[in-house]
């Protein structure tokens, strides 16, 4: 505020999410990766209803064309609920825990009575894999695993279609993500449910999803299925992010790092927003902003992919 007073500058606007379009399918898990700031969170707080976007819509029906909500754009809440990152931030440290699994039960069923609403908590803590006694503990009496079990239980109290993960497992350890995640894909199977999974970490989004997208500066890269994109990466960026993961095989592939920092989102680069850091740059992609458009399956965001100047990784 005080540059643009004092120097007379435009005021200047972040494109946090960028033109982004995809799809989820019901009962399949879509995860977005990418480096920290693209966007990722930004886009699961959209998807939840958290933010508004101010162009563009986001639709809400299940996948099921027939069904009462297809083309919905603002779901009631009970439908679409939100795991956070951080546990220990997430749950109000004044309320016992029974309070906080119940708090969307008694929203959305408001003449259920005690009893009732008391049974349903400690079913949801035994399905989350914690015993009924623990509703009367308060949040700080738990582990950080133990937590996230109780964010799980809360967002299946109202009885969601759609789960949006905010990287739910990121603040744990190693062998408490491999828990949680199983504990979601468990739920996720008993339930049919439909997961929004945000995270950086490509192990874990190799384990859970059923489609990956990569985001770069607020907009999509590549998006196909998790098979295809460990297997086939097509865009560069993609390409770096997976020579990043160790070779345990040592099959002596040449890997290539990625090179220079992510540009200011303030002032993004023009045409391609990679094109400052990808070899494979030309005066194309410093001009023209490419399209995600399907090629072999893989709908990819790159001048290089569609003019055929990208071998295949494989090959």
């Amino acid at each position: 505020m005080l540059n643009r007073l004092i120097e007379g500058k435009r005021r200047q606007t972040i494109h946090a999410v960028d033109g982004i379009d995809f799809e989820i399918k019901t009962g399949r898990c879509l995860s977005l990766g990418g480096e920290s700031g693209c966007g990722k969170s930004t886009v699961a707080r959209l998807a939840a209803g958290l933010y508004k976007p101010t162009t563009g819509r986001i639709e809400f029906g299940g996948g099921r064309p027939d069904s009462p909500a297809a083309g919905e754009t603002d779901p009631s809440p009970q439908r679409v609920q939100m795991i956070f990152q951080d546990p220990y931030a997430s749950l109000n440290p004044r309320w016992r825990v029974s309070e906080i699994v119940a708090e969307p039960i008694r929203h959305e069923n408001r003449r259920k009575d005690r009893m009732e609403i008391s049974q349903r908590v400690g079913e949801l803590l035994s399905l989350v894999g914690l015993s009924p006694e623990d509703g009367r503990k308060y949040p700080h009496e738990f582990s950080g695993g133990q937590r996230q079990r109780v964010s799980i239980a809360r967002a299946l109290a109202g009885g969601p279609d759609f789960l949006v993960c905010d990287e739910p497992t990121s603040a744990l350890d190693v062998s408490v993500q491999a828990q949680i995640l199983n504990l979601m894909k468990r739920l996720q199977q008993q339930y049919r449910l439909t997961y929004l999974f945000i995270s950086h970490d490509l192990a874990v989004v190799y384990y859970i999803s059923d489609d990956v997208g990569v985001m770069y500066l607020g907009r999509l890269c590549e998006l196909t299925d998790t098979q295809t994109l460990f297997a086939r990466p097509k865009h560069p960026y993609t390409r770096f992010l997976l020579d990043a993961i160790p070779d345990l095989d040592m099959s002596g592939r040449e890997r290539m790092p990625v090179g220079g920092e992510v540009p200011s989102p303030i002032n993004p680069p023009t045409g391609c927003l990679f094109h400052p850091r990808c070899p494979h740059a030309d005066i194309r992609c410093k001009t023209e902003v490419p399209q995600l458009n399907e090629h072999g399956g893989t709908r990819v965001a790159c001048h290089a992919v569609e003019e055929g100047r990208l071998s295949d990784p494989k090959d």
